[in-house]
This record gives structure tokens, C-alpha cells and sequence, in this order.
């Protein structure tokens, strides 16, 4: 670290090139993707998101090769306006917050806990700890410190580097250039709210399917699988649960209830074939199993058993799972949520069983937060549907619904920018806005009017409903909402 980086000659250069960035800075801006006024400390708006640029480089805080991996590396970079780019702050209380990379949903960390001046600063789990904390406080018209409110010292551009790569550490609190950040709001997408629904639409994690008579029939978690019917796929009325006299089969994975999660229904070989989740809340101690009906009514279902497990010694877990029947007519199960993210298994079309031992993984990001696949084929390509973020926190939920895509159902999918879903690749479709929060946990259906888009969300109250929204897909064939 240089030592005399403050010294009173130096002032009049930094002046001459604070200028100079400031004018980089306002050039980025306008030939980098939308974006609008700095913000202030006291004007954070905890939903949006930031690209945090240098006072004396005029580059972004970025996190190193688009990682999505624990410990990987905070840099700054040109910038670009990229996910690994924008930063969200995610409030702790007392005027602190983590800085969540919209990238990976990792937060910013200080290594090991450091109160040394150079320590390393690295994106990790968010564990709420104080070495990820950081107080903002306002230094000039524009700019902000990052205060880490383990060690007290600012987040800092090392060695007042202005190259691409130059590493990001944190220093003695000087008020220095390099201490500096604009905080530059990206200019948010303007999400349609949710269709309008009526009658019984408390809902978790629901997927719809269509049946013969042209009527919907919904599942969803909740005990004994809670079933909801409608004619118009507007009014939803109650229709009792799948299994009235309980589920005892799946007791070894849910600590002896009956709840289970995240049903999937497909209706194939004349009856419908229902995937589902047995777990507990953090676990990967999980199991998918399969029912079967010929109508879709409450008590008409049949266990088939159990299709695939995991344990708490695997990195992946057997939760959310979703049946695709490809354009050869071959039967695939996706699945998965969190660690190492989204799998794929081959089912037999005879059984609906597990057929094989084919295992993929197809999405994930570095452990990071990422569930509920949904796979959707349309002109040529099929479109994986995800969740990144945080699930099942009421209002303050973050869920989001990412989608890419690819010609072959086994992947490799890609997001819009080409970046691949096994690390941690994404566009988003769909995300919180006002009084809608943690938009996820989609399915798709193609109807005869549209591709819809059937999700969970949280009102203010933090109760969850159903969510419906129409899919149109641009000219490069990129689905958005309606």
C-alpha cells in the first residue's frame, strides 16, 4: 500500500483525475445499458439494483470471471452493466447491508473475518455475519464509503489501481479516491402485475395442467397434496387434496407429516402422472415419488412409489421435480434446489418410474440459490425455467424466474448472453415489484391462447398466491411477460 497516498501535493492530480473518471464514468453511461442517477446513502432502495463505480478508476465492482463459487474474487472491471455487476443491498438492521451479487446471490465478504488493512474481499453464502456487513455513508455530492462492520475499514480499490482486474480489498479509513463509489441505479424492467384471479388462490409452488374437457386442475404444496380446479383458469375453486387418508410412505423424509412440496402433474397414456417432494426445510435428505390417477380428483390418486432419493452426503438434492416429454417422445425428470443446482434423470414412459442410471446436471450456481426447473419446449428450442434466490421469507422474499435455452433437452442450456446455466447463467423473466414480491416457482403451460406462466408470490402481508401471467417471446425467440 502506498504510504503517502493522502499527502496535501497529490491533491490537485487526484482533482485532475477525479474529473477525468467522472467524465469516463458519464461516457459509460451512455453507451452501457440504461441506468439512472446516482443514488445517496439515505436514499438505498433495498429492491433495486447498483452498479458501484470507482471515484478514481471510473470502473465498476465486479466479480471476477462471472463466478458463482464461494471465495471467488472482487475485482473491478470496465463496465458493463453484467449481473456480475450489479449489487443489491439487502438490509441487516442498524443502518447495515450485504452487498447480494445479482450474478451468483452471493454477498460481498471480507475473507476469514480480517481486520487487517489489505485482507481479502471475496463473495461467499450469505450468513448475515458482520465481516459481510457494510454501513454506507455519504463522502461527496454522489459518492459513498462501504464500511465493514466487522473491521471498521473501508472498501477500496488496491493500490489505486485503474486496470481491469485491479483487486478490491479493504483499507484504514482515508476518504481516498479509491474509497469512493457512485452508486448507479440500473434502471429497472417494467414487470406487468400478476392476471386477474378470483376465488380460493392461496397458493405455494403450483402447476396446472389442462384436462381433456378443457378444465384446469392445480396442485400445490401443502398436506396430503392440495388440489383447486377452474373452468376458466381465472375463477379457482377448492377440489380436497390427493390423498385424504394421509401419505405414511413418505414419513421417513418429511419427520412423520404429510406435507410434501412442489407437485408436477403431466397427463400422458391417458391419466395423469404427478411427481412430488418429501423433505424437510434445509435438508437434502429428500425423495421424489409418483402417483398416478385416471382423473385428476381428490382420493382417486395411487402411490407408485419412490422415483429418486438423495442423502445428506450427496451435493445435490431430490426436490422440485419436473417431467418434460421431449420431441422424440422421450421421458426426462429435472429437479433440484440449491446445492449443486439443477439434475436430470431419464424416466420409463411405461412406468413412470426412474429408468436407468443417466444423471446431468444441466443449471447451477456454485451453490447458490437456484430451484424449481421447469422445462418448456417452442420452435425448436426448450426453454429451462428457474428460480434464483430466496424462497419462502413472506414479503421479503427475492425469488425470481430466470429462463435459457437450448436445442437439445439435455442441454446445454444458455442464457440470452451466452452464458451457460451450469454457471450460473440466467435472464430473468419475471421478478418482485411493489406490492409482489419473490415472484417464483413457475410452470408453464401452452394453452390455446398462449404460453402461460403460473407462479407463486407474496402480498405485503407475506401471504402466498397464485400468480398468472401470459408469455410472449421477442424476435430472437427470448420469452417475456404479458
Amino acid at each position: 500500500m502506498e504510504a503517502t497516498r493522502d499527502f496535501p501535493w497529490r491533491r490537485g492530480i487526484r482533482a485532475a483525475l477525479t474529473l477525468l473518471a467522472v467524465v469516463a464514468v458519464t461516457f459509460a453511461q451512455l453507451v452501457a445499458p440504461v441506468s439512472v442517477a446516482p443514488a445517496a446513502a439515505a436514499t438505498i432502495d433495498t429492491n433495486a439494483w447498483y452498479v458501484l463505480v470507482n471515484r478514481n478508476s471510473g470502473k465498476a465492482l465486479d466479480v471476477f470471471d462471472r463466478s458463482t463459487a464461494d471465495g471467488a474474487a472482487i475485482d473491478q472491471w470496465s463496465r458493463n452493466n453484467g449481473a456480475w455487476q450489479q449489487w443489491r443491498f439487502v438490509s441487516s438492521g442498524s443502518g447495515y447491508y450485504r452487498l447480494q451479487s445479482r450474478n451468483s446471490g452471493k454477498v460481498i465478504d471480507i475473507s476469514g473475518k480480517s481486520t487487517a488493512d489489505g485482507a481479502n474481499v471475496v463473495q461467499w453464502a450469505d450468513n448475515n455475519g458482520t465481516n459481510q456487513q457494510f454501513s454506507v455513508q455519504d463522502v461527496a455530492t454522489g459518492y459513498v464509503q462501504l464500511l465493514n462492520r466487522n473491521s471498521g475499514k473501508a472498501l477500496e480499490v488496491w493500490e489505486w489501481s485503474t486496470a481491469d482486474g485491479g483487486r478490491v480489498s479493504q483499507f484504514t479509513d482515508t476518504n481516498a479516491d479509491n474509497q469512493q463509489w457512485q452508486m448507479i441505479r440500473v434502471a429497472t424492467v417494467t414487470y406487468p402485475n400478476p392476471g386477474v384471479v378470483s376465488g380460493v388462490t392461496t397458493v405455494h409452488d403450483p402447476e396446472v395442467v389442462k384436462k381433456p374437457d378443457g378444465t384446469y386442475l392445480l396442485a400445490h404444496t401443502g398436506d396430503n397434496i392440495t388440489l383447486k380446479t377452474s373452468t376458466d383458469r381465472t375463477a379457482w375453486s377448492s377440489a380436497g387434496v390427493a390423498f385424504p387418508n394421509g401419505m405414511s410412505w413418505v414419513y421417513g423424509y418429511t419427520n412423520n407429516s404429510n406435507t410434501v412440496w412442489a407437485p408436477d402433474i403431466t397427463y400422458a397414456n391417458g391419466k395423469y402422472y404427478m411427481y412430488y417432494s418429501a423433505s424437510t426445510f434445509g435438508s437434502n435428505s429428500s425423495a421424489i415419488f409418483l402417483a398416478t390417477s385416471t382423473t385428476g380428483a381428490a382420493g382417486s390418486w395411487t402411490n407408485q412409489g419412490l422415483v429418486i432419493a438423495s442423502t445428506t452426503s450427496d451435493d445435490w438434492n431430490a426436490i422440485d421435480p419436473n417431467l418434460v416429454i421431449d420431441q422424440s417422445g422421450a421421458w426426462w425428470l429435472s429437479l433440484g434446489s440449491f446445492w449443486s443446482g439443477i439434475k436430470m434423470i431419464r424416466i420409463d414412459s411405461s412406468t413412470g418410474l426412474r429408468s436407468g442410471s443417466s444423471f446431468s446436471s444441466i443449471a447451477g450456481r456454485g451453490g447458490g440459490a437456484i430451484e424449481a426447473p421447469t422445462i418448456h419446449y417452442r420452435n425448436g428450442y426448450y426453454y429451462l425455467f428457474v428460480s434464483f434466490d430466496a424462497c419462502c421469507q413472506g414479503a421479503s422474499s427475492t425469488y425470481r424466474t430466470m429462463v435459457g435455452r437450448s436445442t437439445s433437452v439435455n442441454g446445454p442450456y444458455a442464457d440470452r448472453n451466452g452464458v451457460a446455466m451450469t454457471s450460473g447463467g440466467g435472464t430473468e423473466v419475471l421478478a418482485g415489484h411493489g406490492s409482489f414480491h419473490g415472484t417464483g416457482h413457475q410452470a408453464v403451460l401452452a394453452d390455446t391462447d398462449a404460453d402461460v406462466l403460473f407462479y407463486h408470490y407474496y402480498n405485503d402481508a407475506g401471504t402466498a398466491l397464485l400468480g398468472i401471467n401470459l408469455l410472449a417471446y421477442d424476435s430472437e425467440g427470448w420469452p417475456y411477460v404479458y
